[in-house]
């Protein structure tokens, strides 16, 4: 896989939020305002970033039968520097996320690409991979968050852009509206990124069985 692959395949063809449809409890509980998204993407990209990197670099060290543990020991290590510069240095940003900063050890997609990628891949294809996939959610984030904040509220990053144009519908910014917004971005992605497949018939298949056009079979 080409190093350009790697960083961008997280953002659309393997977003782990919105094609893979892994972190969602975050995803549906910090997305209330579009600022949040930022701050819970970031955050765990950097936990990504860390994580990756130290995985790809003990690899060769770590015993395949307590791979887990360590991994997990690894990612806690990278969550707690985190949280420890976030309530230093953007402590209302870390008390609006409150539990979750946390809980980004448990998150799915860093134990994902952890067990998937880091500990099969050097350490730049590693690094790539993780600015990727924490790039990926992160957009995946700031998307439903600046959707729910918009209906239901009428701002984006807390400026008012409808101001009397209608009332806020304060379902988005409930639990519901979490799954709303979700479903909604989802299935934008998948109605301007589908694939089409065509039908080539029977000329083009290998097997000269014509069962696709109800023919009887031709013998090779």
């Amino acid at each position: 896989m080409s190093a350009l692959k790697t960083l961008t395949n997280g953002f659309i063809k393997e977003n782990p939020t919105l094609r893979l449809v892994l972190g969602t409890c975050p995803t549906l509980a910090v997305t209330t305002l579009a600022s949040n998204g930022i701050g819970m993407g970031l955050a765990t990209t950097a936990v990504l970033l860390g994580s990756n990197a130290a995985i790809s670099l003990t690899r060769k060290v770590i015993p395949d039968k307590i791979r887990i543990p360590a991994y997990v020991t690894i990612i806690a290590g990278f969550v707690t520097i985190v949280q420890f510069l976030m309530k230093a240095y953007f402590p209302e940003l870390d008390k609006a996320l409150g539990i979750f900063i946390p809980l980004i050890v448990v998150n799915c997609i860093i134990l994902a690409r952890a067990e998937m990628f880091a500990s099969k891949n050097s350490l730049l294809p590693s690094v790539l991979d993780a600015i990727g996939m924490g790039g990926g959610f992160t957009l995946a984030l700031v998307a439903i968050g600046s959707l729910r904040e918009f209906l239901g509220n009428g701002t984006i990053f807390g400026i008012t852009v409808t101001a009397k144009l209608f009332d806020p519908a304060i379902i988005m910014i409930l639990p519901p509206g979490g799954f709303l917004a979700f479903g909604i971005i989802i299935g934008l992605l998948n109605k301007f990124t589908a694939v089409k497949v065509t039908k080539a018939g029977c000329g083009s298949c290998d097997m000269k069985c014509g069962s696709c056009s109800g023919q009887k079979g031709v013998e090779a």
